[in-house]
């Protein structure tokens, strides 16, 4: 029995946290995990930026309504599920993923709730647990499935180099450089190809 765990962001939808950089003009919000491993720190770091800067989940969420899945995202996702089971593992929040997961006909979504104010300002998160993807990989595997994972991120790596077949999608060259060992791909059906080989 298999199956696959598949990141977010960067896989089959763009970054949010880069589209709302752009769309507020804070530069310093374009920092991902693509740039810093410890997501905990990432995140404390991103939540200073948004309360000196009085912005909300509102702000947030209004430039998230105007993001689409990446192109080819959808029809990837629709064969897939047609072929295996699919989860995808992310380190984002339900409040954020929700009207992204509608327009990609509302696949499998496991990640992490925002602490929110009456005000609006989040306050806080809450993990699913640690190490989430990690954990959540090795607990398929607990029973009976084996799993085959793609990301693009140094917090994919953990559920990457843990399942059975693992490949990089879209990565950054320091993290392929860093992985040789992994095969990198840039395109969806370069993807499906190899999580096909490894079914």
């Amino acid at each position: 029995m298999n199956i696959v765990c598949l990141d977010m962001e960067g896989v089959v939808v763009p970054e949010i946290w880069i589209a709302f950089a752009k769309a507020s003009g804070i530069p310093e919000l374009t920092r991902t995990t693509r740039d810093e491993p410890d997501y905990d720190k990432l995140m404390r770091w991103r939540l200073g930026i948004l309360k000196e800067h009085g912005l909300g989940l509102k702000e947030i969420q209004d430039v998230i309504a105007t993001i689409d899945p990446l192109p080819g995202a959808r029809e990837f996702l629709d064969t897939l599920r047609s072929e295996t089971q699919v989860l995808i593992l992310s380190d984002t929040f339900e409040q954020f993923a929700s009207p992204l997961m509608k327009k990609l006909g509302w696949p499998t979504l496991f990640c992490n709730t925002l602490e929110v104010a009456d005000s609006g300002e989040i306050t806080g998160f809450t993990m699913r647990c640690a190490h989430s993807k990690l954990t959540t990989v090795r607990a398929l595997q607990s029973i009976g499935y084996e799993t085959i994972a793609a990301g693009d991120s140094f917090n994919d790596l953990d559920m990457i180099l843990a399942s059975k077949a693992g490949f990089l999608f879209r990565s950054t060259d320091a993290i392929k450089a860093a992985h040789p060992e992994l095969p990198a791909y840039e395109t969806y059906d370069e993807l499906l190809a190899a999580i096909r080989s490894a079914l």
